[in-house]
């Protein structure tokens, strides 16, 4: 009887659990649930095997549970099979040894409070990466991160108390430098090009709030702004890049609309999760930080870095550009953009 219990008992709370973020609703504790798919799938695989070896098949109701468990975690499976092994690329790796365009980032959510500021350059100097984004710095931060200038000439700083701070250094010249506030006057996200030779790309560096009770109750901003810089990513005709914390993970339906309005390619896809947070806790992890990028790029790399005593790793990227030859692009559809029109006015 107890074996039944379990049986019936775990089956009907994941497979609630694991269907809550098909309520479209924007409130934190409906959109909080999008993240843990990876796990709930795991955790379907373990029920199904407990089921198998203990549970005696001998009632209809038996038989009709497990047929849902088994088309639950079929449902799991589709959300996280893009990113793995098994999965078509989205983004084509670089075939030459030499490309004659590249280009590396790094992006590092360092947690305000964090005071490993030497673990953090030490960081930045083993990638060598070309330009550094780093998130949720004060002021504190931006004056322990000037020596940095002496290797990276050009930056964008804006420090700021609320864990919403930016601060960009770059290798490459930065022209059209501006700094938003998209949505709400406290969190900034910053627009750039970057001079590579006779080309430039343009980088959109991000970090919307979470849908969290401390932080924000609906995930609408979010979203919002996701979408605002998906449609302006859009609108530049040269390459263009997303990136930075955007406390979304790769799967949601959100991302997944953002890359059909903005026409812009996930590296992951085809490659793996590369989850970034949480670095301190080994069983709750997932994508958060991303690189999203047009269709002008291939991947050279793309890696977890070593963790710096924040509570997100750091994350790296190496492109090479192809600014004549772009792959093919998701399409949106009208329905696409009639949906993110009404997001971006709900949350203004």
């Amino acid at each position: 009887m107890a074996i039944d219990l379990i049986f019936y008992f775990s089956s009907f709370l994941w497979i609630s659990l694991s269907l809550i973020p098909l309520i479209q609703s924007p409130k934190w504790y409906i959109r909080i649930w999008d993240y843990p798919r990876f796990q709930f799938f795991c955790i379907s695989i373990l029920i199904l095997l407990y089921a198998g070896i203990f549970v005696k098949f001998d009632q209809p109701m038996k038989w009709i549970i497990l047929g849902l468990l088994i088309a639950n975690t079929s449902y799991l499976f589709w959300f996280i099979y893009p990113y793995s092994f098994f999965s078509k690329k989205m983004l084509n790796s670089e075939q030459e040894k030499n490309p004659k365009h590249s280009i590396k980032f790094l992006t590092i959510n360092v947690y305000q409070k964090n005071t490993a500021f030497q673990k953090v350059l030490t960081r930045i100097q083993e990638v060598q990466a070309d330009v550094v984004f780093l998130l949720e710095t004060d002021e504190k931060w931006k004056h322990e991160m000037q020596s940095l200038k002496s290797n990276f000439p050009y930056f964008i700083e804006v420090p700021k108390e609320n864990t919403y701070g930016l601060l960009f250094y770059s290798k490459f010249p930065i022209q059209n430098k501006q700094v938003n506030y998209l949505i709400d006057k406290e969190i900034p996200s910053i627009v750039a090009d970057l001079e590579l030779g006779e080309k430039r790309i343009r980088i959109f560096g991000i970090h919307p709030t979470p849908p969290v009770p401390i932080e924000n109750q609906e995930s609408t901003e979010r979203d919002a702004e996701l979408l605002i810089v998906g449609k302006k990513a859009k609108e530049f005709d040269g390459p263009s890049i997303v990136f930075g914390d955007l406390n979304d993970v790769a799967w949601s339906h959100t991302t997944r609309l953002f890359l059909r309005i903005s026409e812009m390619l996930d590296p992951r896809i085809g490659r793996g999760m590369f989850n970034t947070f949480h670095a301190k806790y080994p069983l709750m992890r997932w994508p958060l930080d991303h690189f999203f990028v047009s269709s002008h790029f291939r991947l050279i790399d793309l890696k977890i870095e070593k963790e710096v005593n924040s509570d997100h790793f750091p994350i790296s990227i190496h492109l090479s550009v192809k600014f004549e030859d772009k792959e093919k692009e998701l399409d949106a559809t009208q329905s696409d953009h009639k949906e993110a029109n009404k997001i971006i006015s709900e949350a203004k």
